[in-house]
């Protein structure tokens, strides 16, 4: 088991991935980040973290492509997955659970809900083990 509970931030905007990983961080929760989905994955498969959050529109491979990815994989299809995006209309929010992510996170980011959810994810991970 491992000694620390880590997050996975895969965000290409440096503003919203400083204020994720300061909220993260916050919590004591270890954080690794990637700015693009390529990288995502393969930090996923090294690092095995608790919870993902992940940017939909990416450069490369966008959220949507990683979710796939991630879901496809046996030791990584568990690991929760929060989608973090702008896509506010009408059916985004299902489809981005239809395409794989566990959760839904929209932007702007409210530093409130976002560290509320993410608190809750960690504590569910840790009580599954």
């Amino acid at each position: 088991m491992k000694p620390h509970m880590e997050v996975l931030i895969i965000e290409d905007n440096r503003i919203n991935l400083q204020l994720m990983t300061y909220l993260v961080q916050a919590a004591g929760i270890a954080v690794t980040t990637a700015a693009d989905g390529e990288r995502g994955l393969e930090l996923a498969a090294l690092r095995r973290p608790d919870l993902i959050i992940c940017d939909v529109c990416l450069p490369g491979l966008d959220g949507f492509q990683v979710a796939s990815a991630l879901k496809a994989q046996p030791e990584l299809k568990d690991i929760p997955l929060v989608a973090v995006t702008a896509l506010a209309m009408p059916g985004d929010r299902e489809r981005l659970l239809q395409e794989g992510f566990d959760y839904y996170i929209c932007k702007p980011i409210e530093p409130e809900h976002f560290s509320a959810l993410i608190s809750a994810l960690i504590v569910r991970r840790k009580r599954n083990g």
